[in-house]
């Protein structure tokens, strides 16, 4: 089975590019609602499931111990812009634990807000673990390791206590056994795994609704996306594709981004879970996918999901502000 083309980048009214891709969503039953391509096919989710992985810091009770609000669950589940706002709340989760940059095991890298970066390489700065775009949920691995009272060191390895304790909590959200077979290496340094699409947006229905899930797992998968749509700037940043979405619908949406062309969402009012991969990889394919199943799901909410459809289409200019083309949604999702 081939993937369908669901986005199509024009320039004047000629197509240029096409994006195929795959998209499913799911009920807290796992009856699909939904489904575009091959959705049985297993991906690697990278960064779209750090809600998934945060369950254990706030089921551990490590979240409570070190005083976690909205701000610090949000970040723990980010892929953020690097920020100061970002690099200073990473410092302080892991500086209640008593540790600090050194101790993080995520690697360096610059800012991707430009202003900032510019900024940063003005000032002559270097860059630091608290600003790698993983630092969230590394300050809160970290965090989770204290509190267990386990050795912190080596936390990203495959064998430790921390990426155990999230392996386990994906294979039983998925359903999916989880092992060496299907582990790759994430840009962070932890554990990524390969599962079915259709898996994954189960494992975000089952979060959403609470549906086969013990009361401590639910409330804990509720306290995290509360979290993350109260404040949607710290799952991301400025201008980025999950704050936005999470600021069109308040408390409606849940949304997060993974590398390679991956999105995941939840929307709670529904009980459905969303996931989907722009086949290429493409950040922007992957974006006009997921604001039109949104739109779609939203279709009795007319301004809602006018907005969506608004916002899943972009214009695309030149160097001079001169119109260009299309980044649109088609087939199915048009």
């Amino acid at each position: 089975m081939q993937n369908p083309v669901l986005v199509e980048v024009t320039r004047g009214e000629i197509v240029e590019s096409r994006h195929r891709g795959m998209a499913v969503v799911v009920d807290g039953d796992g009856a699909v609602v939904m489904s575009l391509g091959e959705v049985d096919a297993p991906v690697f989710p990278r960064s779209a499931v750090k809600s998934m992985q945060a369950l254990p810091l706030v089921e551990s009770g490590a979240a409570d111990r070190y005083g976690f609000g909205n701000k610090e669950l949000a970040l723990a589940c980010s892929s953020h812009s690097g920020e100061p706002g970002h690099m200073q709340l990473a410092g302080d989760m892991a500086g209640r634990a008593g540790l600090g940059e050194p101790d993080f095991e995520c690697g360096c890298h610059w800012s991707s807000e430009q202003k900032v970066l510019i900024a940063q390489a003005r000032a002559g700065d270097k860059p630091n673990q608290l600003g790698n775009n993983c630092s969230g949920k590394h300050a809160g691995f970290l965090c989770l390791a204290c509190h267990a009272g386990v050795d912190h060191h080596g936390y990203v390895g495959y064998d430790h206590f921390v990426q155990a304790s999230v392996r386990d909590v994906m294979s039983d959200l998925t359903g999916t056994a989880l092992g060496h077979d299907n582990c790759g290496t994430d840009g962070c340094s932890i554990p990524t795994y390969a599962a079915p699409l259709k898996n994954i947006a189960h494992g975000f229905a089952r979060m959403a609704s609470g549906v086969g899930l013990g009361p401590e797992r639910a409330k804990a998968a509720e306290r995290l996306m509360a979290a993350c749509m109260a404040e949607p700037w710290h799952v991301a940043g400025t201008g980025r594709a999950c704050t936005t979405l999470m600021q069109i619908a308040p408390g409606r949406i849940f949304a997060k981004t993974g590398a390679e062309g991956v999105f995941c969402a939840t929307v709670p009012e529904m009980g459905y879970g969303i996931a989907l991969k722009c086949e290429d990889g493409s950040t922007r394919g992957a974006e006009a996918m997921i604001g039109a199943v949104l739109a779609k799901l939203f279709a009795d909410d007319q301004d809602l999901s006018a907005r969506l459809g608004d916002w899943s289409r972009k214009t695309l200019k030149n160097w001079n502000g001169i119109e260009v083309g299309t980044i649109r949604p088609v087939g199915e999702l048009a």
